[in-house]
């Protein structure tokens, strides 16, 4: 890409940022028409900016999506071109929920620091129109050119602000004496039950990036392997969103379950991605090797010794496995060619 392209890329996003600052401004002073508002709580300016915010990072990424990337799916047969066209599709849910909850924290956050602070309709309006415009560059950005390590570091950050949400927010301020699972139950449940859904969805979405990754390295060849890949990651997602769908309150067994089997599949569907990487590079294989020891160390630790309680375990093992991913997709980096690899393939089933 030359300097002509990449400055007129630079120029469409200044533009898009413009427009969403005044979308976003519009909208949100008709939504907050009326009496002041304060920034967080009920009747607060949080929600609807965050509402207005997540449809506009949605809209910004599509947009971005077409103006950018309309002609790539041209030579490719119909089966890539749904499982690209379905990827599009996740990450838009996922756009708008990532946004909506990061302005949900930031107006909690700002709440406790600003309390009393009442803003009227157009001030609560500048406020969406500067939230937006903030997600719309980003997710215009991400519709030029996205790739898989830009996902994991999406995923993990879904993560961070989903749960810091749930635990502002939470019913019960004792949860962490029990287990995360106590973040999805209450008043308050949807903000975890729902960061899991969402995080579901950019899982399996991260999973297919793989596949595309895994298939611009190996090609047409490895099909058969990468399919498997593909769908144990997409398997892993469903999990997840399973254990949000059916909170610990309702049906205790199915959410156990759940819970469960996305452990059981995250690790199957890293050790088979691992297998199908040429090599496999040694920076995976060291993070593989050191991240099952912390992982024994932090379950004896926590089993034998008692030395700290379920919840801070449950922290270590995402963290861990949220490490090894980020390492798996940075690897994946180096050895996946920018250029798109449509496949000679027009049945993924049959060669």
């Amino acid at each position: 890409m030359d300097q002509t392209q990449r400055m007129r890329q630079e120029s469409r996003a200044v533009w898009a940022t413009v427009v969403c600052f005044l979308v976003g401004t519009g909208i949100g002073t008709l939504l907050l028409w009326g009496n002041p508002r304060p920034i967080a709580g009920d009747g607060s300016v949080g929600i609807p900016a965050a509402a207005v915010a997540g449809a506009i990072a949605a809209a910004s990424f599509v947009v971005s999506t077409f103006l950018h990337r309309r002609g790539e799916h041209a030579s490719m047969p119909r089966w890539q071109t749904i499982i690209s066209a379905a990827s599009a599709v996740a990450l838009t849910i996922a756009f708008a929920g990532v946004t909506a909850l990061g302005v949900l924290l930031a107006s909690e956050v700002l709440g406790v620091g600003l309390q009393g602070l009442e803003l009227p309709a157009l001030g609560g309006g500048i406020v969406t129109g500067v939230a937006s415009a903030v997600a719309g560059r980003l997710t215009f950005a991400a519709g030029i050119g996205l790739h898989t390590a830009d996902l994991a570091t999406l995923l993990f950050s879904y993560l961070v602000i989903g749960t810091l949400f749930a635990m502002l927010t939470a019913a019960n301020p004792r949860w962490w004496e029990t287990n995360f699972s106590q973040l999805g139950i209450g008043v308050g449940s949807w903000a975890f039950n729902g960061t899991l859904v969402v995080a579901g969805v950019l899982i399996a979405t991260v999973g297919s990036y793989i596949g595309r990754d895994l298939h611009r390295i190996l090609g047409d060849g490895a099909l058969g392997r990468i399919a498997w890949v593909v769908a144990l990651w997409a398997a892993t997602g469903i999990a997840l969103a399973a254990v949000g769908l059916f909170p610990q309150e309702n049906i205790v067994l199915v959410h156990n379950i759940a819970a469960v089997s996305t452990l059981v599949l995250f690790v199957a569907s890293g050790v088979l991605t691992t297998t199908v990487i040429p090599g496999p590079p040694w920076p995976l294989l060291i993070t593989t090797v050191g991240v099952a020891l912390l992982l024994v160390i932090a379950f004896v630790l926590a089993d034998s010794f008692n030395l700290y309680s379920l919840t801070v375990l449950e922290a270590i093992v995402i963290g861990l496995g949220l490490l090894w991913l980020t390492t798996l997709v940075r690897v994946l980096a180096v050895l996946t060619p920018d250029a798109s690899r449509p496949s000679a393939r027009w049945s993924l089933l049959r060669g």
